[in-house]
């Protein structure tokens, strides 16, 4: 048996959406575009919403509109994928990294203050893996210091905390559409804000600075090229169609994943505690307990592969990252970002996996441990019997 960590569910309809505007003389920046940004705004409601072709490219957007720029500092988890971290660097910003709650994943608000400075001009909350952070507390410190806030909701779009959606919060938010994540458009993402003069010149950056109703070669500043193709928005349309549908069939694995794994004393999956919050589960992560070693982890790992079952091991530290070498950041104590980051693995989740499936990997995951156990600590990748 295969199990892939992620697998985009692709219907007929979704096909026939894009075979429709392959059919059609509108490819970009067409009817579909729009469509597809105005449902998007209804979802999560908000006044605008601006796709472009990446959550990567949203980031780099969102930065350069609330203009941070050369040395200015905006504070990050560690405990995020290097797009973020990306995204700082290509503004020539300074990114300033602080550690994560461990119940959550994500930043601590507690740890704020100690790490804010004068030089300090952005936060960029992640929704890590689908569980919402901590908006309002970390908004409501920004405000005091007079910080910008971007939300990171690229792999959250659904999440909820207190009635209000993963990115709708902060003055902009931003989502991803790649194809593991809870919709997709193949490749493709969105910036959304409250402002309709921010929305304004974000659909001017992402067209190299042009202006509706202008002449095309007219540039009014520097801009990018990160359109999203009305191929890859017809897929987006029609797959947002039904994100209740796919929410609900993520909380039911999730669910399922729980009670199977429950009396597995070696890790601990307790993400959905809060009565308040609402995960989109864009995969279903479980943290092995304190006493396992990285090395030991990615045996695990390895031994699960082995029996064809894909996991992730999210999120590698970015300020430990090759690409920082050389590069100025600051961080703060990320005792629970590197104890947490060496511990967690990520199961798979996706529309069609089935209850076979998940009693395979539950199944595979117990044998491994108990394997460990057994000889002291060494895991052995070896087939299921």
């Amino acid at each position: 048996m295969k199990v892939p960590l992620a697998k985009p569910e692709i219907t007929d309809a979704d096909i026939a959406a894009v075979v429709g505007v392959l059919r059609s003389s509108n490819l970009s920046q067409g009817p579909i575009m729009r469509e597809f940004e105005q449902a998007l705004a209804t979802y999560l409601n908000v006044p605008e919403a601006v796709v472009v072709n990446s959550g990567t490219s949203a980031l780099q957007l969102a930065l350069h509109a609330l203009e941070v720029s050369d040395g200015d500092e905006v504070i990050v988890p560690s405990f995020s994928f290097m797009a973020v971290t990306n995204a700082i660097l290509s503004a020539r910003a300074i990114p300033v990294f602080v550690d994560i709650d461990p119940q959550t994943l994500n930043m601590d608000p507690g740890r704020l203050e100690a790490i804010v400075n004068e030089k300090t001009r952005a936060i960029i909350i992640v929704h890590a893996l689908g569980i919402p952070a901590a908006t309002a507390e970390i908004i409501e410190f920004a405000k005091r210091h007079s910080l910008t806030v971007i939300e990171d909701a690229c792999e959250a779009l659904g999440s909820e905390l207190n009635g209000h959606k993963a990115g709708t919060l902060a003055e902009i938010g931003i989502f991803a559409f790649y194809p593991n994540k809870v919709i997709t458009t193949g490749e493709g993402g969105a910036l959304v804000t409250n402002s309709s003069m921010l929305a304004a010149r974000l659909r001017s950056l992402r067209n190299q600075g042009r202006q509706p109703g202008t002449a095309w070669f007219q540039h009014y500043e520097g801009g990018f090229s990160y359109r999203l193709a009305d191929i890859n928005c017809a897929l987006g349309l029609q797959q947002l169609s039904r994100i209740e549908e796919i929410l609900c069939r993520r909380e039911e694995l999730a669910t399922k994943y729980a009670h199977k794994l429950k009396e597995n004393a070696n890790i601990s999956c307790g993400w959905n505690k809060r009565r308040d919050a609402r995960i989109s589960w864009f995969t279903y992560p479980i943290l092995l307990k304190r006493s396992f070693t990285v090395q030991e982890r990615d045996e695990i790992w390895a031994a699960l592969r082995h029996r064809g079952i894909e996991s992730g091991r999210y999120f590698a530290p970015s300020h430990l990252q090759p690409a920082l070498r050389g590069v100025p950041f600051r961080c703060g104590d990320l005792t629970e970002t590197i104890s947490i980051s060496e511990r967690l693995l990520c199961l798979p989740i996706f529309h069609s996996l089935n209850e076979q499936q998940i009693e395979f990997v539950c199944t595979s995951l117990d044998e491994i441990l108990t394997n460990r156990t057994a000889h002291s600590g060494t895991i052995h990748a070896v087939a299921n019997s």
